[in-house]
């Protein structure tokens, strides 16, 4: 059995190209898994897992563009893997087409833990939790998980400073805001790799194709800022791969793996991006 969420796409949600935004797509995850657990939980207890929940992986692969409708985007979702403590949720985002067959934006999947937040840990799944996910149970094969490289002395490093606004009940950033932090930092990273070559030729136009997120320790809000770091891991022809920490201190508190493409803004389609440019991101390689 699979969940259909009709989620509602806002004006707000789109970036420059006009598309909706690479975060903006973790939000859209979120509301359609609360309204799965919500709708379809078996007792009160199974139910708690709407919200009692923290987020330990965020994968996501982004198919084509997503422009503003004043239709509600469609979320299929279900669940994936069972086990002891954690479950994962696979879900892909769409619109039908008169035909039945499906435009797909997006496919994703996330793992999820039960969280007892009173006492700031991870819990097991109770056996009644574990028949109502059953229930969704697709079993899938897990795909590789990107391989994460030593930070070099290059990386840029960014302030995270966290907003009121950005903390959830449970006094922990929210997880899709970590997309926000990530993308803050990667912007004014290229914005320090590329400033000599954008001196002489047009900055490449960019899209994201796919990003891992792995939360590994909750960020609380407090006045001093976190530190973001970010880094080129791979170049290609057309694409290239940045990854990225936030840390406190020596504790890394999350890491981010993207792959951004360069894309011809009038085609819509990827390109080399300039001589200038590239030597640029490969210098980063060291």
């Amino acid at each position: 059995m699979r969940h259909v969420y009709e989620c509602p796409v806002r004006w707000a949600d789109q970036d420059p190209l006009g598309h909706v935004n690479n975060v903006v797509y973790v939000d859209y995850l979120q509301e359609a898994r609360v309204d799965m657990l919500r709708t379809h939980g078996r007792s009160r207890q199974a139910e708690e897992l709407a919200e009692g929940v923290v987020v330990v992986r965020t994968e996501v692969g982004y198919r084509a563009p997503l422009f503003f409708d004043f239709r509600p985007v469609l979320i299929e979702c279900w669940v994936t893997e069972v086990r002891a403590a954690t479950f994962t949720l696979a879900y892909e985002v769409f619109h039908q087409r008169e035909d039945g067959t499906r435009k797909v934006y997006l496919q994703a999947s996330t793992v999820l833990t039960p969280y007892v937040f009173a006492e700031e840990r991870p819990r097991r799944l109770t056996a009644e939790e574990r028949e109502s996910l059953a229930a969704y149970l697709e079993p899938t094969e897990v795909a590789p998980r990107a391989t994460f490289s030593e930070r070099p002395a290059s990386a840029g490093q960014y302030p995270v400073q966290v907003r009121f606004s950005d903390v959830d009940v449970y006094r922990h950033v929210n997880n899709v805001t970590y997309f926000e932090y990530f993308q803050e930092a990667r912007i004014h990273y290229f914005a320090q790799v590329w400033r000599e070559p954008a001196r002489t030729a047009r900055q490449p136009v960019l899209v994201i194709a796919r990003k891992e997120v792995e939360y590994r320790v909750p960020v609380l809000h407090r006045e001093e800022p976190y530190d973001a770091w970010s880094w080129i891991s791979r170049v290609g022809t057309t694409s290239f791969d940045v990854q990225a920490e936030l840390r406190d201190g020596d504790t890394v508190l999350a890491r981010a793996h993207t792959t951004a493409v360069v894309v011809d803004p009038e085609a819509q389609r990827p390109t080399p991006p300039a001589p200038a440019f590239r030597d640029a991101l490969l210098a980063q390689l060291g």
